[in-house]
Parts: C-alpha cells; structure tokens; sequence
C-alpha cells in the first residue's frame, strides 16, 4: 500500500472557510510530493449554500449531493467515486501525479472529518504504520481544542455502558478510571503505543479497506450522525477484518462542526443508539434502561432544585422520554 493508491473523502456540510487548512495540509504548496494522496475528494452534503469548487486547493476534488444524507451517506458517495478510479502515468486532478502513483485503483480511503488538523506527513505516516495489518480500519488519536482526548479507542456498545452514560448523577465522575471504562472506553488502548487492537476507532479518522467496505455495504445510510462507523466496524468483525489504533499519531478534532445545535446533535446520537441496538441487540432493553436511569435523574434533579439549582426536573425528564421513545426513523436533518 502507497499513497499511490490512497484517496481521501472529506464529507461537508456548512461554509468550507473552516475546512481549507485541512485541504491545504493534503494538497496545498506545504504539502511535499511525497505526503499527497492520489485523490482528494470533498462531498458537499447538499450545503444549503453549495461549496464553489474555484474556492478549493488545486488538485481537490467536489462532488455535490443533491440531498442532505448525513455523514455516512457522503462518504459512501466519496468512496464509490474512488472505486471507479483508474491510475495511470498522466496528470490528473490538474497537477502533477502524486508520488508513487502506478497504473491499478485505488485500493484505500482515508476518511477525515473536515474539522480536523492533521501535523505534516500524517498521510504518510498511517499508511506505512498500517501497511502490515491490510486489509484492516485503522484510525489514530484524536484530542479536542483544550487538549483532552477524545478517546478514539473503544468497546462496542453494550445497553450498560449507554445506560451509565445517560445518568445525570454520573456526570461529575466521568474523569475516573472506572468511569471511562464503564461507558466503553478502551483505557489499555488510550495508554498504548504502537498499533493496538481495538472493537472500534472514531470516525474522525478512518484508514478504510476500499474494497471490503464497499463489499459489506459501505456506511448504513439509515444512521443520519453518529455510531454509523461503529456499524460498519461490527460488520466487517464479523467478516475478519479488525480495527485498530495508531496511537503513536494524534490529530487534533474541534468537534461538531455540522452538528447544528445540542438538540439536535443529541436527537441524532439517541436515534443513532436506538438503531444500533435494533440491528445488534435489543432496542426494548435499551429504552428500558435508558428509561430507568431517567426516573434516576428525576430524583436527582429535583434535588438539585431543593438545594436551589436552576433546573427543571420535570421538562428534563420529559424532553429525556421523547428522545428515547421516538423511533430515531424520522430525526430532524
């Protein structure tokens, strides 16, 4: 595997100003031959404003939606276009062909967020860090604006680690070891060095087989945000393929760039959660459990009222029941 057959699918979705340091880092002047992709796609996810392709690095393609499908709607059409590509000795895109290009297809897709900072020869450095594990999904650290982690190694998602999650009594606690594991975070993982197994990696950066994916149905499209590259990771498990952590590269990942809000962001996570569990185990359970830690944070918050909080206990408690009783079919996009 060489960045000769490397494509990178950046989804959007809003203004592309936030997005050009990033495209600039993958086909901008700073970028050495030797780190540049084959193919640098962004998919505008029908942007109510379409993204104008003068305003991008030469050499970084767009392709448009007609239909706002969500994250893993863009990338599946990303990486169908680079599955039809076909390599030669010739420009291409516009310039020069990357470094190590060769006759064949693109055999990788590197999927990024496009609110993301990546240090200089990142490309580079995953692909000949992963090589050895292929066919395999691989992503790497990933740290917010504070420097926190994101912890982009985890376990696959059991009704207890999201349950512990939705406890409001909890919150204060959650930078304890014992909390980060029991709402599924791979601590062995996060402490690590090298390349580590691990259930599941972030979908702020996902080093992907091209071929597997598309061969077991790509991102399911019925996931609007969020758990959808968890999915796909499930599936390709079962399959033989695993997923692993570089965690000797880090990115840095501002986060929630075409979320829209808390609301909604939150709707889309829940509605995700309510998916998962319907295709992987069980969505009554779920909604029961998630439904008893509700009555939990009831108690809890009508506490914090006593103690002269200012909180609503009772339209909290409602607006918690109709995000976990709704279906997660018909979430606002």
């Amino acid at each position: 595997m060489s960045l000769g057959q490397l494509g990178v699918v950046i989804p959007v979705h809003g203004s592309i100003r936030p997005v050009l340091p990033l495209l600039e880092s993958l086909r901008g002047d700073q970028a050495p031959a030797a780190d540049r992709p084959a193919r640098v796609i962004v998919v505008d996810d029908a942007t109510p404003v379409p993204v104008a392709a003068d305003d991008l690095p030469v050499g970084t393609e767009l392709i448009r939606r007609e239909t706002n499908g969500g994250f893993g709607a863009a990338v599946n059409t990303g990486l169908a276009a680079l599955a039809e590509t076909v390599l030669a000795d010739e420009p291409f895109a516009h310039e020069a062909p990357a470094h190590g290009v060769e006759r064949g297809r693109i055999e990788h897709a590197l999927v990024l967020n496009s609110d993301l900072e990546i240090p200089r020869g990142f490309c580079r450095r995953l692909v000949e860090h992963a090589r050895p594990w292929m066919p395999a999904v691989v992503g790497c650290r990933n740290v917010g604006e504070s420097g926190g982690s994101g912890y982009a190694a985890r376990r696959f998602p059991t009704i207890g680690h999201q349950v512990t999650e939705w406890l409001v009594p909890l919150a204060s606690q959650r930078h304890r070891d014992l909390l980060h594991r029991a709402v599924g975070h791979d601590l062995d993982a996060e402490r690590g060095t090298g390349m580590i197994p691990v259930d599941w990696v972030s979908g702020a950066v996902l080093l992907l087989p091209l071929a597997e994916v598309r061969g077991a149905g790509g991102f399911d499209e019925g996931y609007f945000m969020y758990t959808e590259e968890v999915d796909l990771q499930l599936r390709l498990r079962r399959e033989g393929i695993p997923s692993l952590l570089d965690a000797d590269l880090e990115v840095r990942h501002v986060g929630g760039a075409s979320s829209g809000g808390e609301a909604r962001r939150r709707g889309w996570l829940v509605g995700a959660r309510m998916r998962y569990a319907r295709k992987h185990s069980s969505v009554h359970l779920l909604r029961a459990g998630m439904s008893l830690a509700t009555g939990v944070n009831l108690v809890w918050n009508a506490g914090r009222r006593a103690a002269g909080r200012d909180v609503h206990p009772l339209a909290v408690a409602r607006e918690e029941l109709h995000l976990i009783h709704r279906s997660g079919r018909e979430l606002p996009r």
